[in-house]
C-alpha cells in the first residue's frame, strides 16, 4: 500500500507563522476529502519510542478481556491550545457497538497521564489533528491509548466485526506492534463488507484517518508471530464530532458549554 508520506527537509527559516501548517502532507487532506480515508505516517513528527513507554502502565480494561486502556476528553481553547476537559465516561449506543460488554452502557476509564498530555509533541499532534478535521474551540476530542497483549488468538474488537464508532472524525495510530501476526485493518463502503476500500497492516507510527460516518472499518484477530513469546499491539484512537446520540447526551451532561455535533 502506498502511503501519503510526510515531507522532510523543510527550511525552517522560511516557516509560516502557523508551525503546524505542514504537519500533514498536502495529499492527506485532499484524499481524505475525496475518498473519505487517508493512510500516512506520523513517526517523523513524534518521539515514537517515548510514546510507546506510556503503554507500560495502562490499567486493564474492565469491560474487555486482555485489553488495556486510558482515555481523556480534550478540546482546543479560543487560543488554539489543548485543554483537558475533565472526566466524562465513554458511551456507545447499540447501533455503533454490538459487543454485549460495551453497548448501551457508560464505561469508565483512567485518564491519560499528565506526563503524556504535557508533552509538546502530543500537544502538536492533537492540534494538527484538529486542524486536519477543521475542529473549532470547545469541540470534545476523545483520545485513547488502548491495546491488547498476551498469548493465543485475540479479537481486539470483541465481536464487533465491521462497524462504525459513531463519529465523523476518526484516526487510528499504531503505537506498538511486537511479536504480532494479524491485526490487518480493513475499510469498506458498506457495513456488510461487500465493497472493500482498503486492506493494510499498519506498522508502528502509521496512522489511518477516516470519515467514520461514511466508511466502515474492522481489524483482523491478533496472535503471536513467535509462539514462545507474548504479543503486544497498542494504538491511539482519536475521534470527534459524534453522531451517537447516547454519547452526545453524556457529553452535554458533563460539559454543558461544549460544542457538540448534535443530530437532533
Amino acid at each position: 500500500m502506498k502511503f501519503d508520506t510526510l515531507k522532510h527537509g523543510y527550511d525552517y527559516t522560511g516557516m509560516p507563522v502557523d508551525s503546524l501548517a505542514h504537519y500533514w502532507a498536502p495529499g492527506v487532506s485532499r484524499r481524505l476529502a475525496s475518498r473519505h480515508w487517508a493512510l500516512t505516517e506520523v513517526r517523523s513528527r513524534i518521539d515514537l519510542p517515548a510514546w510507546k513507554e506510556f503503554t507500560a502502565d495502562l490499567p486493564r480494561d474492565p469491560y474487555v478481556n486482555q485489553r488495556w486502556k486510558r482515555m481523556s476528553w480534550l478540546a482546543l481553547d479560543e487560543n488554539g491550545e489543548v485543554q483537558d476537559m475533565g472526566h466524562c465516561p465513554m458511551a456507545q449506543g447499540g447501533a455503533f457497538n454490538a459487543a454485549k460488554s460495551m453497548a448501551d452502557r457508560l464505561r469508565y476509564y483512567e485518564p491519560l497521564t499528565p506526563e503524556f498530555l504535557g508533552r509538546a509533541d502530543v500537544k502538536d499532534f492533537v492540534c494538527a489533528w484538529a486542524k486536519l478535521w477543521n475542529l473549532g474551540p470547545n469541540e470534545p476530542i476523545l483520545m485513547q491509548i488502548t491495546g491488547v497483549r498476551g498469548q493465543g488468538l485475540v479479537d481486539p474488537l470483541q465481536g464487533q466485526g465491521i462497524h462504525a464508532d459513531g463519529c465523523k472524525a476518526l484516526s487510528i495510530l499504531v503505537l506498538k506492534r511486537e511479536n504480532v501476526t494479524g491485526g490487518t485493518n480493513h475499510l469498506y463502503a458498506d457495513n456488510g463488507g461487500s465493497l472493500p476500500l482498503l486492506d493494510a497492516t499498519l506498522e508502528e507510527g502509521d496512522i489511518l484517518h477516516l470519515h467514520d460516518d461514511r466508511v466502515y472499518h474492522s481489524v483482523d484477530g491478533i496472535s503471536q508471530e513467535d509462539p514462545e513469546a507474548p504479543f503486544e499491539r497498542f494504538i491511539i484512537i482519536i475521534n470527534s464530532r459524534f453522531v451517537d446520540d447516547f454519547q452526545n447526551r453524556i457529553l452535554r451532561r458533563h460539559f454543558p458549554h461544549a460544542v457538540l455535533n448534535e443530530t437532533k
